[in-house]
């Protein structure tokens, strides 16, 4: 490994950790904000921080991260915003699964390292949308690739809503060609579909993975740029939704579109099953999960 490659690594990291610590203080300004309508009586939502573990299998040092999860708070009432930075040895079957996909040499080295943020929010008001948003990089020796986008979940869909946060995606998109957006839509519609329910999760947003031009340096700043408009393109919604009147039929709606969200978590998300199978804290991996569900 070069001392360059030692440099971006680092660099990356570290840029993760900042767009974790913007989320975090602007999702609690956002409890603040709250004073009227549903939920506004409550006390505001507070991140509770947990230092995380990757376990190896020899007990040395494997790296870890920062888990942090609000809960039952006036706009969410789930959130959790996790960043970590883990490295060792992947087991055979992460092997098999990267050597699939043509990630060279991972067969014969079976190092890794890898850094990222992940972000999942479930709402009090059946109205704001669900949101999941995920940034890494990933580093073997024979390749190094970023990953990573951001979809929207309602349970209640507003067309202005899909249509407000597609274009906060395509607008950092474009900054790296005009052909981007369409292509990182696309992948999306295809990645977070549930075979068995033969439907989307959501209504869509960007995606990509494996992502290597060759060009450390624009590959980091798109990585970047897709992380910078998650922010401008959720919260606008929250703020316009929080205050809608809901009963109990919109809380039964949310509740089942969330029976959705874990089923495809649980069973087809790529990340998920990395998660768990390389060791990392299982509460950090499952973070994503609802508090609540139901299913019909």
């Amino acid at each position: 490994m070069t001392a360059t490659m030692d440099t971006q690594k680092t660099t990356a990291s570290a840029w993760f950790r900042t767009l974790r610590d913007q989320i975090v203080a602007a999702f609690e300004g956002l409890e603040d904000s709250h004073q009227a309508g549903p939920m506004s009586d409550a006390t505001a939502g507070r991140f509770e921080v947990t230092e995380t573990t990757r376990a190896s299998d020899d007990g040395s040092d494997a790296g870890g991260g920062l888990m942090s999860v609000m809960r039952d708070g006036r706009v969410f009432e789930k959130v959790g915003v996790n960043v970590s930075t883990v490295y060792g040895t992947l087991g055979e079957a992460a092997q098999k699964s990267m050597a699939a996909r043509g990630v060279p040499g991972i067969e014969d080295d079976p190092q890794f390292w890898a850094s990222g943020i992940s972000l999942v929010a479930h709402m009090q008001n059946p109205h704001c949308p669900a949101v999941h948003m995920n940034t890494r990089m990933f580093w073997t020796p024979g390749a190094w690739w970023f990953g990573g986008g951001s979809d929207l979940n309602p349970c209640i869909e507003y067309d202005d809503d899909t249509a407000h946060f597609h274009a906060e995606q395509k607008r950092a998109c474009d900054l790296h060609g005009a052909d981007l957006y369409p292509r990182l839509k696309d992948w999306a519609d295809e990645y977070f579909y549930i075979p068995h329910r033969k439907r989307a999760r959501g209504v869509g947003g960007i995606f990509l993975d494996d992502h290597n031009t060759g060009d450390w340096n624009a590959d980091f700043a798109l990585i970047q740029d897709i992380g910078r408009a998650f922010l401008p393109a959720f919260t606008p919604l929250v703020e316009k939704r929080r205050t809608t009147p809901w009963f109990e039929a919109d809380r039964d709606t949310q509740l089942i579109h969330r029976g959705l969200y874990a089923e495809y978590n649980l069973v087809w998300d790529r990340g998920t099953k990395f998660g768990l199978a390389t060791g990392h804290d299982a509460n950090a991996v499952l973070m994503s999960l609802p508090p609540l569900a139901k299913w019909v």
